[in-house]
């Protein structure tokens, strides 16, 4: 047995960096390599500011869980609400004669507020987390002296909801009108630069960020699998929710990327869904369109699938056109192709064996079945940042097609409540087709059928 001093050795790192207490966390070079970007793409005596997202209030005095803006945390790794990034393109001198590129801006801390709410990172513990060495609390920045007037170019980024304090003493709001008092005289504030710089740097995935996005998936398909082992008429719609969140949490997930969709019968051709209190019975299609968040990077996975484990005729017609045109879809993800590609090629499928179906007389009638795009990127935010041009290697995108058929339509009776969506989470490479990331997951009539008679261990 462990001695109490061995013990308290070997869980100081945690106590000391609880922050960073995940060792799969993204390293503090990952974050000075982006920001080493970024000032690259600046212009001549310029300087850029980044703002922590705030603390959102929820109801009363609760507060939603707290979530970074994706920018400010991609340049920085820090965590925590009510904190400022400046970028100078020229080296600075501030305080004893430093010469710094950037400066980070912390909340002070607080014992009686961490006594409720966490401890918080200090000025080491900052510095470790983002290798900036220039950090200072915000209760200084008023007085730090930094003359903005001096600069040719000004870029901002706002954080959302700035009037909103939640629990911080130091409330965001002030610290952004404190910023804004600074720029009275300043005449260029650009708010557009930074972000689409931004979007340029995070559409193209490093290893590192490839990794989580990976173990994203990876959790969400364990808990899509047991899903459909387990699903059987009787299910609620929140139970099927409740199963993939769980082995989300059950392997470290910290959040769901988006709030889940579970969709039964007419439910799924709701696209955004998200009630998940309805039944599940006997020859219905559970839609179930979620993806956990691991480190900051998310999943977005959808399945479709009958409630009994057997798909019906229309069914069937209608699940098998979506994944042709899935597959069709996951076949221009090429290094070079306009993002619009996996649109156009998707879409012309769905239209052609509508017409042949009989659902629509005419193509251009397939926008009332499938009425939205079948891509977007993936990383920091489930519908992350990027340019919307040609695909480059290292980006993850989502190949989505779908066909909604809701009660009430202009077609066979037969054919009303079908709702079938199939997204996959796809990795464009250098040359070659693209990598499916979420590709274990079954995708096939068959393949779905037979997981579905499988023996799960969770009891109902």
């Amino acid at each position: 047995m462990k001695s109490n001093l061995s013990v308290f050795f070997i869980l100081l790192p945690t106590l000391f960096f609880g922050q960073n207490a995940d060792a799969d966390l993204l390293p503090a070079s990952f974050f000075k390599a982006n920001r080493t970007q970024f000032i690259a793409q600046m212009p001549v005596h310029s300087v850029a500011i980044f703002f922590a997202n705030p603390i959102r209030n929820r109801s009363n005095d609760v507060d939603y869980q707290y979530s970074q803006n994706p920018n400010f945390y991609y340049l920085t790794g820090f965590r925590d609400p009510d904190a400022v990034l400046l970028l100078f393109k020229e080296e600075k001198t501030f305080d004893n004669n430093i010469g710094v590129h950037e400066l980070l801006f912390i909340r002070p801390k607080d014992k009686f507020e961490e006594l409720w709410t966490g401890l918080r990172p200090g000025i080491l513990e900052a510095q470790r987390i983002t290798d900036i060495q220039a950090v200072y609390t915000t209760s200084s920045f008023n007085e730090f002296g930094i003359d903005f007037t001096k600069f040719e170019d000004v870029w901002v980024e706002y954080p959302l909801q700035p009037n909103n304090e939640g629990r911080s003493k130091i409330a965001l709001k002030n610290l952004v009108d404190d910023f804004n008092k600074k720029l009275l005289t300043q005449n260029v504030v650009d708010e557009i630069k930074p972000i689409k710089i931004m979007a340029g740097m995070r559409e193209v995935k490093k290893k590192e960020e490839i990794a989580l996005v990976q173990k994203a998936i990876d959790i969400s398909i364990e808990g899509f699998i047991e899903l459909m082992k387990a699903i059987k008429p009787g299910f609620k719609e929140y139970q099927a929710q409740a199963i993939v969140e769980y082995f989300v949490k059950n392997n470290g997930g910290e959040f769901q990327g988006y709030p889940s969709i579970c969709g039964g019968a007419g439910n799924s051709c709701i696209l955004h869904y998200q009630d998940n209190r309805d039944l599940l019975k006997s020859g219905d299609l559970l839609l179930a369109d979620m993806g956990g968040e691991y480190h900051g990077y998310t999943a977005d996975i959808t399945r479709t699938f009958p409630v009994n484990g057997k798909f019906s005729d229309e069914q069937k017609l209608i699940y098998d056109l979506v994944l042709k045109a899935q597959e069709a879809g996951i076949a221009v993800c090429l290094s070079g192709k306009s993002f619009r590609s996996t649109q156009e090629a998707a879409f012309e499928i769905i239209s052609k064996g509508l017409v042949e179906l009989g659902i629509i007389k005419i193509e251009k009638e397939a926008n009332q079945y499938f009425m939205h795009g079948t891509s977007h990127y993936l990383g920091l935010d489930v519908h992350d940042a990027g340019t919307y041009g040609i695909y480059k290697a290292g980006t993850i995108i989502t190949v989505e097609p779908g066909i909604y058929i809701p009660e009430g339509s202009q077609c066979l009776k037969k054919w009303w409540n079908i709702g079938v969506r199939i997204e996959d989470d796809i990795l464009i490479n250098e040359s070659g087709p693209a990598t499916n990331l979420s590709g274990k997951l079954p995708r096939t009539v068959t393949a779905i059928e037979a997981l579905i008679q499988e023996d799960s261990y969770l009891k109902y």
